[in-house]
C-alpha cells in the first residue's frame, strides 16, 4: 500500500497526548480522522476531519473506523467504567477491520500491578489480543510533565513513595514514539514497549529538580499509606480513585516504576528528555507541539 493510501484515526486529540500526535501527523502532511466525544473541541489541523467517537458508543465507533489502516487508541479518562469503554472501543475496531491498533498502556501493566489502574491497562491489552487486531502497546511510565502537579500549595510533595524511584517520561517523547510506530507499524506488530525517561528519580530528586528550575523551595515528605488515605479524604473522591492516587506512590515505593529502558531512543532515534530538560524548556516558553 502506498503511503498516500494509508488511513489514520487518532483518539484523544482534544487532550495532551493525542493532540501532540495529531499535530505531528498534520505537520508531516498526513490526513487523519480525529475521533472525539465532542468534535467541536478538536484541534483544527490541515487534512484532519473530526467525527463523533465516544468510547461508549460502539456503533458510531465502528462506522468511523471502518476500513481504517492505523489507529491510535489513547486510554480513556479515569472512571469506574474505563475498562468497559475500552472493550467497547476494541470490539468496534475489530468489527471495522482496523489493520493496526496502537494502544497507550501503562508501564508494567499486569493483572497484579501495584498501581491499580495499570491492572485495567493489562485487561485492555488482553482484550486487544483476544480480538485479533494487529497491535503495538506503548506502556508509558509516569508523565514527567505532571511532576509539578504533585507539589502542594506549601511547596511539599507528600505520598507513601518511600525512597523508591520512577523513570518518568516526557509526553513529547511518547508522541514521537507513537508517530514512529503509526508510520511504520510492521516491525512493531505484536510488541509492547515500556517508555521511560533517561533516569530514574526519587521524589526527593524530583522535588530538588522542581525547586532548582522553578526558583522556590520544594521538598518531599514521605507519608504512610494510612496518612496518604487520610490526607486525600478531604477531596471526597470515590474509593477507586483514592486507591489509584495512593497506589501510584506505592508503585514508586516498591520499585515497580524504576527501571529505565531504551525504548524511546529505539523508536524515535533520539535520546529521551530528562525532567530537568523538560522543566527548563517549559520555563523558556512553548516547546515542541
Amino acid at each position: 500500500m502506498a503511503p498516500a493510501d494509508v488511513t489514520y484515526a487518532i483518539t484523544g486529540a482534544t487532550g495532551r497526548l493525542g493532540g501532540r500526535v495529531a499535530r505531528r501527523l498534520a505537520a508531516a502532511g498526513i490526513a487523519q480522522t480525529l475521533l472525539c466525544r465532542t468534535p467541536s473541541r478538536a484541534p483544527v489541523l490541515p487534512g484532519a476531519v473530526a467525527v463523533p467517537g465516544a468510547y461508549d458508543d460502539g456503533g458510531s465507533l465502528a462506522d468511523a473506523l471502518r476500513g481504517t489502516d492505523r489507529v491510535l487508541m489513547v486510554s480513556a479518562s479515569e472512571s469506574p467504567d474505563r475498562l468497559r469503554d475500552h472493550r467497547t472501543f476494541v470490539d468496534a475496531a475489530a468489527r471495522a477491520g482496523v489493520a493496526h491498533l496502537v494502544y497507550i498502556s501503562f508501564y508494567g501493566a499486569a493483572a497484579d500491578a501495584t498501581f491499580t489502574l495499570a491492572r485495567d491497562h493489562w485487561h485492555t491489552e488482553q482484550h486487544i489480543r483476544a480480538a485479533g487486531i494487529p497491535f503495538t502497546f506503548l506502556r508509558d511510565n509516569l508523565y514527567a510533565d505532571f511532576m509539578p502537579a504533585l507539589v502542594g500549595a506549601d511547596g511539599v510533595i507528600r505520598g507513601p513513595a518511600g525512597d523508591g524511584a520512577a523513570a518518568v517520561v516526557a509526553q513529547d517523547d511518547i508522541a514521537d514514539a507513537v508517530v514512529a510506530v503509526l508510520r511504520d507499524p510492521l516491525p512493531h506488530t505484536g510488541r509492547a514497549y515500556e517508555l521511560t525517561g533517561p533516569e530514574s528519580l526519587t521524589l526527593t530528586e524530583v522535588a530538588r529538580t522542581l525547586g532548582a528550575v522553578g526558583g522556590r523551595p520544594v521538598s518531599y515528605v514521605p507519608e504512610t499509606t494510612e496518612e496518604a488515605y487520610a490526607s486525600r479524604a478531604v477531596y471526597g473522591a470515590p474509593d477507586w480513585q483514592l486507591d489509584a492516587w495512593v497506589s501510584t506512590y506505592a508503585a514508586i515505593a516498591d520499585g515497580s516504576l524504576a527501571t529505565v529502558t531504551t525504548a524511546v531512543e529505539d523508536l524515535t532515534g533520539h535520546r529521551p528528555t530528562s525532567l530537568d530538560q523538560l522543566l527548563r524548556a517549559s520555563a523558556d516558553g512553548p516547546g515542541a507541539p
